[in-house]
C-alpha cells in the first residue's frame, strides 16, 4: 500500500506543480469572471464582495433544489414530515430525466434517503418523489416554492417552475410534471436562497460536505457533484457545499460555500460552458474573498488527494 501511495503522491505533485504555476499567472486583485453571472457574499452579513451581472434572470438548473431542500426542512421542523417516513415512487418520479437514484415506480425509500440523494447527487427522481409526497403533486409543490420565495425575499421576478430545476422541454411527455414555466433566478436570488438555507438549517452542511452517500434501501452509492470538496479535483480549503446545476439552457452552474478562520463566504456562478469551468470560476471568487495564495491551495489539494486516495486504498485492502 505504501508503494502505491508514493507513486500516487509523486504523480499528484508533478501535476500540482504545473497547476500552481498556472494559478500564479492568473493572480490579480479583482477576478476576471467569464461566467454569465456571478456573485460573492459574506454569509454572516450578506455583504456583497464581488458581482457580475448579478441581477440578470437566468435558469439556475438544479441550484433551485435548494428551495426544495428548504421546504423539506420546513415540514420536518413543523412535525408534518419525519425523516424516517416511507415515500413510494410514482411512475413520473421514477422516469424523470437527468441525474437519478435509479429506483423504479412503486419502490419505497425514506425521506432521509431521498433528501440526501437530492442534496449530494442532485437526483431529480428524489426531488420529484419528495415534492409529490409533501404536496400531492409537483404543481402544488411549486406553489409552495413560490410562496416561500416571497417570504425569503427573493426578487419579484424570481420564479420556480418545478422541484428539480429542469427546463419545460426536459419534462415534455410527463403529464404529471410541472412544466408550464422555466425556473428563473438571479445570482443575487440564488445567493440569498443559499444564505437562508445555511442560516435556517445549518445541518444541511452535514450532508453537503459528503463526497458520496450510500442508500440502505437500495444497493446504490451516489457520488457528490461538488468537485470542490476535499479529495475532489477542484478541492478548496473549507468547502463543505452547496449545490451544482446543469441543463442545456442554463449551462453549468454552482453555488458553493467555504468557511475559513471562522468566516464563511457564498459564491454563485451561473452559465459557464463546461462542467469544470464552474469550479474554476468559483475558485477565483473564493481566492479573491479569502486571498488564498496559489501555493497554499496547491499544497492543500496535494494533501487532500493523498488522504482521499489512502482512505480508498485502505477500504479496498480491508474489504
Amino acid at each position: 500500500m505504501k508503494k502505491w501511495l508514493l507513486v500516487l503522491a509523486a504523480a499528484m505533485a508533478a501535476g500540482l506543480f504545473v497547476m500552481t504555476a498556472s494559478l500564479e499567472g492568473r493572480r490579480g486583485n479583482v477576478p476576471e469572471i467569464t461566467a454569465k453571472s456571478a456573485l460573492l457574499i459574506d454569509a454572516a452579513t450578506g455583504n456583497v464582495l464581488f458581482e457580475r451581472r448579478a441581477d440578470e434572470l437566468l435558469p439556475p438548473a438544479s441550484m433551485s433544489k435548494m428551495m426544495t431542500e428548504i421546504i423539506v426542512f420546513d415540514h420536518v421542523r413543523k412535525g408534518e414530515l419525519q425523516w424516517g417516513d416511507k415515500v413510494t415512487a410514482s411512475p413520473y418520479a421514477a422516469a424523470v430525466t437527468g441525474a437519478q437514484i435509479g429506483f423504479g415506480a412503486g419502490e419505497t425509500l425514506t425521506v432521509r434517503e431521498l433528501f440526501e440523494a437530492m442534496a449530494v447527487h442532485s437526483a431529480n427522481d428524489a426531488a420529484v418523489a419528495l415534492a409529490e409526497h409533501i404536496a400531492g403533486s409537483e404543481r402544488e409543490f411549486v406553489r409552495l416554492m413560490n410562496e416561500r420565495a416571497k417570504e425569503i425575499g427573493l426578487s419579484a421576478e424570481a420564479r420556480f417552475g418545478n422541484a428539480t430545476g429542469l427546463s419545460p422541454s426536459d419534462l415534455a411527455g410527463f403529464a404529471e410534471a410541472a412544466a408550464d414555466e422555466e425556473t428563473l433566478l438571479t445570482a443575487r436570488d440564488t445567493a440569498r436562497l443559499a444564505r437562508y438555507l445555511l442560516l435556517a438549517y445549518p445541518e444541511i452542511l452535514d450532508i453537503s460536505r459528503r463526497n458520496a452517500i450510500t442508500l440502505t434501501s437500495l444497493p446504490v452509492k451516489l457520488a457528490s457533484t461538488n468537485q470542490m470538496l476535499p479529495g475532489m479535483p477542484y478541492a478548496y480549503p473549507g468547502n463543505d457545499g452547496l449545490k451544482t446545476g446543469y441543463t442545456e439552457r442554463a449551462g453549468y452552474c454552482f453555488t458553493g460555500t467555504v468557511k475559513q478562520n471562522g468566516r464563511r463566504l457564498i459564491a454563485v456562478v451561473m452559465g459557464t460552458d463546461t462542467e469544470q469551468a464552474r469550479f474554476v470560476e468559483a475558485e477565483k471568487l473564493f481566492r479573491y474573498g479569502f486571498d488564498t495564495k496559489p501555493l497554499h491551495l496547491a499544497l492543500f489539494r496535494l494533501e487532500s488527494r493523498i488522504q482521499f486516495a489512502a482512505s480508498a486504498l485502505t477500504s479496498m485492502w480491508t474489504a
